[in-house]
Order: C-alpha cells, then sequence, then structure tokens
C-alpha cells in the first residue's frame, strides 16, 4: 500500500517517523510531506521526506521580518504548498492520504474534497483540543471541527479524545483509538533507580517545548512548598525550547531562593542525548493543564522513569495511580507538592514505580503492530470511500503470477 503522510509543519516529526517505519516493516510504502526539518524536529529514521511545504516561508528573508508579515507569509505559502501538493498526489496516486495535522484548518478544508477524489483521507486528531487550546493558535483552531466531515476515519490516542470528537458530532464509526507507541531508545532492562546509592538526589525533569500549558508555573511552586529536609534530597530540571516567556519564572525562582535548585535549560536536545536526561534517579514530570497524547511520555516510559502526571488524557489512561507513579488533579499545585515529597520520601516506592514502567514498556504494542492496526483503519476508510475502493487498488498493484 502506498501511503501519503501529511505533516506540513512536521510538528511530530518522532511520530511520523516511527509510524513510517512500521509500515515499512509491515511492506508498505510510505512517504512523508512537509517542510524542511531543522535540528529541533528530530530524526526522519529513514523516513522518505518530500520537502513540498513552506518552501518561501522558511527562506532567511521572510524569517528576518517581524511576526505579523512572517505570519502572513507562511498563510500565504500554505495555501501554495497545498495547491502543489494537490497536484503532485494527482500524479502519485496513493492509496491512502493520511494527514497528520491541519496546520491553517479554513484554508485545508478547501483541498479536501479535492484529495479525497484521489484516495481516501483519514486524520490523525493528536489534539481534540486543538493546539491544547492556546489562545496564540486562535486562526489554527478555527474551522477544525467542520474539517472533520471530510474525513473518511479520523484516529485518536485516548478515550477522552474519542468522547470529545463524539460530543463535537463525529459518527462513532468513523472513529478509531489507536496507542501512540513508544519513541526513543528501548527500555532499560535493570532497575537503575535500584542502583542509585542511598541518598542521591532526585532529579523531577520536565522536558520537552516549554509552552503556557505544560505547567511550569505549577511546578516550581509545588517545588518551593517541599519541606527544606526534603528539597534538599531533590533538584528540578527544565530542558527544552521555550516558546514563552521565561523571564518571569526566572524571577520567581530567584525570589524563592531556589537558583541553586531549579535550573532550567532552554537548549536545544540531540536525539542522541536525550535518553540520558532520563537516566536512573529522575522522576519525569508532566503538571499539564491540557493534553491528549504526549510523546515524551513515551519517551519516559521507555526509559523505564517513574511518572509524575496530571490526571488528564493519555496520562491519566496509561499511567496507573500509585503503581507506575503519581496522577494528580490539573492545577493543583498542593498535590503535586506532596506527590514529589513522596517520590524523595520513600525511595522503595519510587524504585517500585520504576520497576513497573518498565512492565509497562514491555507490553505496549511495537511500531509494527500500531502500523497494521493502522492500515486496517485504512481499509476501512477505503471500503468507506464512496468514489473508490482501496481493495481493488491494492490489488491492481499486486503482481500477477505468470504460469
Amino acid at each position: 500500500m502506498r501511503v501519503a503522510l501529511i505533516d506540513p509543519s512536521l510538528f511530530t516529526l518522532p511520530y511520523d517517523a516511527a509510524l513510517a517505519a512500521g509500515l515499512r516493516a509491515d511492506g508498505h510504502e510510505p512517504i512523508l510531506y512537509g517542510r524542511r526539518p531543522n535540528r529541533d524536529d528530530g530524526s526522519l529514521d529513514g523516513a522518505p521526506l518530500v520537502e513540498s511545504f513552506y518552501r518561501l516561508a522558511t527562506t532567511p528573508l521572510v524569517r528576518s521580518l517581524p511576526k505579523t508579515a512572517r505570519l502572513a507569509v507562511k498563510g500565504l505559502d500554505h495555501v501554495v504548498s497545498m495547491t502543489a501538493l494537490l497536484r503532485q498526489l494527482k500524479r502519485e496516486a496513493p492509496d491512502v492520504i493520511h494527514f497528520q495535522w491541519l496546520p491553517l484548518p479554513l484554508v485545508d478544508r478547501q483541498f479536501l474534497t479535492r484529495l479525497r477524489r484521489i484516495a481516501p483521507l483519514v486524520l490523525t486528531v493528536h489534539d481534540s483540543n486543538p493546539f491544547n487550546g492556546s489562545p496564540a493558535a486562535g486562526l489554527q483552531r478555527r474551522g477544525m471541527a467542520a474539517s472533520y466531515v471530510h474525513f473518511d476515519r479520523l484516529i485518536v490516542h485516548t478515550r477522552q479524545g474519542c468522547a470529545r470528537l463524539l460530543s463535537q458530532g463525529v459518527p462513532e464509526e468513523r472513529l478509531a483509538i489507536l496507542p501512540h507507541g513508544l519513541l526513543g531508545m528501548p527500555h532499560c532492562e535493570e532497575a537503575r533507580m535500584g542502583a542509585e546509592p542511598t541518598g542521591q538526589p532526585l532529579t523531577f525533569l520536565l522536558f520537552g517545548k516549554i509552552k503556557p500549558y505544560k505547567g511550569l508555573d505549577l511546578l516550581v511552586e509545588a517545588f518551593a512548598r517541599l519541606p527544606r529536609e526534603l528539597a534538599a534530597r531533590a533538584n528540578l530540571r527544565v530542558v527544552g525550547k521555550p516558546y514563552m516567556d521565561l523571564a518571569p519564572i526566572e524571577s520567581r525562582i530567584a525570589q524563592l531562593g531556589l537558583a541553586g535548585r531549579i535550573v532550567i535549560e532552554p537548549r536545544f536536545v540531540s536525539d542522541e542525548a536525550v535518553p540520558s536526561l532520563f537516566d536512573g534517579g529522575t522522576i519525569a514530570t508532566f503538571p499539564y493543564r491540557e493534553i491528549e497524547a504526549s510523546g515524551v511520555l513515551s519517551l519516559a516510559i521507555a526509559r523505564g522513569c517513574p511518572i509524575l502526571a496530571s490526571r488528564l488524557g493519555g496520562f491519566a489512561e496509561t499511567v496507573t495511580d500509585g503503581v507506575h507513579g503519581l496522577l494528580v488533579e490539573p492545577d493543583a499545585v498542593t498535590a503535586l507538592s506532596a506527590a514529589m515529597a513522596r517520590f524523595i520520601a520513600e525511595p522503595d516506592f519510587t524504585r517500585a514505580c520504576a520497576s513497573q514502567v518498565r512492565r509497562l514498556a514491555a507490553s505496549m504494542p511495537d511500531w509494527t503492530e500500531i502500523a497494521r492496526r493502522t492500515v486496517a483503519v485504512y481499509r476501512a476508510a477505503g471500503a468507506a470511500d464512496g468514489t473508490s475502493s482501496l481493495v481493488v487498488r491494492e490489488a491492481a498493484r499486486r503482481p500477477v503470477a505468470v504460469t
């Protein structure tokens, strides 16, 4: 099966690359369409990429423009890119067109009807609350729900996502729940937490793009509320590219006198360096205000790290409270601080969580299995598609045996 994977801005390149690898392992031919990647995106991991988006918007000249002008150019470039994609897919005639994101639904939906004449359309709704409800993405959120009607099947990663789309009028028969799958290195075979010397400080790690919905401000306040004797046995480390002004938070850290215990590293981390962030003694921390599924959570699980997370979305549906780590209600600073205190004060509990997370990682489907389930969705989309039969298209591409 020839699969066109569309992620114009490469919002989820690690996911795209892992899915493409699984599809290739299952005997299919995926091609990813998006912009030219940069070092912040992660590795393509061998996935074939057609750099068909934002050729103008990514030039040095446009990048030097003021933000408003830069976004206007990118919007126009998106129209040009979608037009070019339509022409290219008409020529290439894939068996299925699988969108990972609709970066500009008001524009994208104008192309979907014509793309659906080429092949069945599938959309993975990574965020059932588009862009995690960010006010800054207001224009990008507009028209998202109205776009769903153009797709033969929609994939979500959580029951939360399924419920939200049902509430927006998406028929249940067009929805499929598929797991997110692990990213990064395979999970640890040994209990690194158990190998740590007694008294080794714990590190609460918040890793990934630093955005307001991820609750860094809540985490700082929670750490500040730790009893002094427990705070002395822990550190808070924040690593990732910032997409918000960090000055108020840095000022708050200084005001609390915690500059030595809370370290913010606003930087890019290479794929090779990511696993070391999750070494033994690390608690993967997710005090998010909103989330659907998290690639960083899959990294943490793959590394066997205990989890401290908000009780919502993929966190609540993947992590068992008191087994793999601890779940707290969103925006609950006191509960967040109490959970941090328990990890510090109860090393046996923390080691047990690490062991259970490794078991969880071993039980999760690999990307080949996820690809097989995705192909089943493709075939269902083809059966539902009123303009073409995917089964017939696949059969036509199979070599005919000569007798």
